[in-house]
């Protein structure tokens, strides 16, 4: 049965694949963007299927996230799976960072990666509470999480956050028939950290290298499946080994 998904930072990486692995399954998407209107417009085109529709919101405003949920639901018709995929990740690194620069980087990160994936989840569940069908919520949240991020440490903080509050949705949200589960990836080959991949990097994974964008997009897909159900409140870890816990 095809469903309607909303995808937030869907223009590039992981959110691109993400958005397509739906696709490719007969499901509808919608593409959200903060700034990058170009690349959602490319994502969007290059969608199998019909239905999808584009939206961009700058989720670090509450009014933006409230209308980015409307015209999604809107558009598609309901939202039956949200997937809180959007982020930003400033270096900062506290030794060689002003207190002006380190404020606004926190503040920027918290804004979208903490209280803009929680508005979008409000949002969303309160629909998928509203329409009595349950859903599925799925977070891409972070080895980092886990690992420490000493040089984006308010990116690490943000997407623990993110973990926890995933974990609390689960719960409150399973007597309405609404899973959340998380994904936490290591090192992913994207354009935003494609310089970063050295081969000191890769080499953190036994494998040698890091995840492709389709295996952290095909890992969202089944914790948004009907057979992942009893996944909810989990939070999978996909790092190729590079950091156990």
């Amino acid at each position: 049965m095809s469903r309607n998904v909303l995808v937030t930072g869907a223009a590039r990486g992981v959110g691109r694949a993400v958005a397509t692995a739906f696709a490719e399954a007969g499901d509808r998407v919608a593409v959200h963007y903060g700034t990058r209107r170009a690349q959602a417009e490319a994502t969007l085109a290059a969608l199998p299927g019909q239905g999808h529709v584009l939206s961009g919101a700058d989720l670090r405003d509450p009014e933006a996230a409230a209308a980015l949920v409307e015209r999604a639901v809107e558009g598609l018709g309901s939202v039956d799976v949200l997937v809180n995929n959007a982020a930003v990740n400033l270096p900062h690194p506290v030794a060689d960072t002003s207190y002006e620069e380190w404020q606004a980087a926190w503040r920027e990160t918290v804004d979208v990666n903490v209280f803009g994936a929680a508005n979008v989840s409000y949002l969303v569940a309160r629909h998928m509470i509203d329409r009595g069908h349950g859903g599925r919520i799925v977070n891409v949240g972070s080895r980092g999480a886990f690992k420490g991020e000493p040089d984006h440490p308010a990116y690490g903080a943000s997407k623990a956050a993110l973990h926890s509050l995933g974990q609390s949705l689960a719960v409150a949200l399973a007597p309405h028939g609404i899973t959340v589960a998380s994904v936490a990836p290591g090192f992913v080959e994207t354009e935003r950290v494609s310089a970063r991949l050295t081969d000191r990097v890769r080499a953190q994974s036994p494998f040698g290298r890091v995840a492709a964008p389709e295996e952290v997009a095909s890992a969202v897909r089944y914790l948004a499946s009907p057979e992942a159900t009893w996944t909810s409140g989990a939070v999978l870890d996909l790092n190729g080994a590079s950091h156990l816990r």
